[in-house]
């Protein structure tokens, strides 16, 4: 479930108490009058069942209580209470297939903020890479997946054209740019560095390379697994299992991509460079695609959800 605090002005109280209690899968209703001082006025809490959420929220929203007072969520781990199983068994759907879009853009929002940490882990993760591909090390390669924090933008492109945000759509963008952008020029410097001193060589780069000669080598499968990726990614990100995002992490084809990519340009081999280049931007249009349709698909479902709970209603 979901606990609700809200800071309402005293004049909206009593319709944002009717508003609670209207709405199927609320308890636990609490209202403290003038217990607010900064903004000052009443404050009401209570629980919601996860399914029903979204749709309070954005009434609350509609009363302009994000402006005028406040609204804050946050996760119930544990609840004893017959009045909470009885509110989830009458909410509509199940928690686990709930979506929250408020919540939903406010995470993608700082994951794709571009930022000197998210800078410096893309780099990283570039660079891990490098190493692995020239030296054919498909542990490395994974490695390098899981460090790279590029699902973030990509899943917050995914949220800004469902729910039309341009700013984050922007965000979003200049981070995933940018951030693939620095890494490749450092990583190129990286390269340069390692091969003066003797550890990166031309011929390992192209020599053959079983476990990594993928990255450079894009094909339909690249495109299927970077949409299958995606859509569990981004099912991962709306359903609260963040745990599935390092599956997904390694699953997709970006980090090493861009990293044979700078390695391949520090040594002036254009067909690598182009080739990884392509792998790159196949993954990311995969994955975006993906987040899109899986985004489109769950706010359909939710709309007919709750058409279905009114009609019974």
């Amino acid at each position: 479930m979901l606990h609700l605090r809200l800071i309402t002005p005293t004049d909206r109280t009593d319709e944002a108490v009717r508003m609670i209690e209207r709405t199927v899968g609320t308890t636990h209703l609490v209202v403290l009058p003038g217990a607010a001082r900064n903004p000052a006025g009443d404050v009401v809490m209570c629980d919601v069942a996860r399914e029903a959420g979204d749709e309070l929220l954005t009434r609350l929203q509609g009363m302009d209580l994000d402006r005028t007072g406040a609204i804050t969520v946050e996760d119930i781990d544990l609840t004893l209470s017959r009045r909470a199983d009885k509110a989830e068994a009458e909410a509509p759907g199940e928690p686990a297939d709930a979506v929250l879009w408020e919540h939903l853009v406010e995470e993608t929002h700082e994951e794709s903020t571009l930022s000197v940490t998210y800078v410096a882990f893309i780099t990283l993760a570039t660079m891990i890479a490098a190493c692995g591909v020239v030296l054919d090390n498909a542990v490395l390669i994974v490695g390098a997946m899981a460090v790279g924090p590029e699902f973030g933008p990509l899943a917050g492109i995914s949220t800004s054209l469902v729910q039309r945000a341009p700013r984050l759509a922007l965000r979003s963008l200049t981070a995933l740019l940018v951030g693939f952008a620095a890494a490749m020029a450092l990583t190129v410097g990286f390269s340069l560095l390692m091969d003066a001193a003797g550890l990166f060589t031309q011929a390992k780069l192209e020599g053959q390379r079983p476990n990594t000669n993928f990255v450079y080598a894009p094909d339909w499968f690249s495109f299927v697994v970077a949409l299958l990726a995606g859509a569990a990614g981004t099912l991962s990100l709306t359903s609260a299992k963040s745990g599935a995002l390092v599956g997904v992490a390694i699953s997709v084809t970006t980090v090493p991509a861009a990293a044979n990519a700078a390695v391949a340009l520090s040594y002036g081999d254009t067909r690598q460079t182009l080739g990884s280049t392509e792998q790159l931007l196949l993954n990311l249009l995969g994955i975006v695609v993906a987040g899109t349709l899986t985004l489109l698909a769950q706010k359909a479902f939710w709309a007919g959800q709750r058409e279905r709970a009114r009609q019974l209603g």
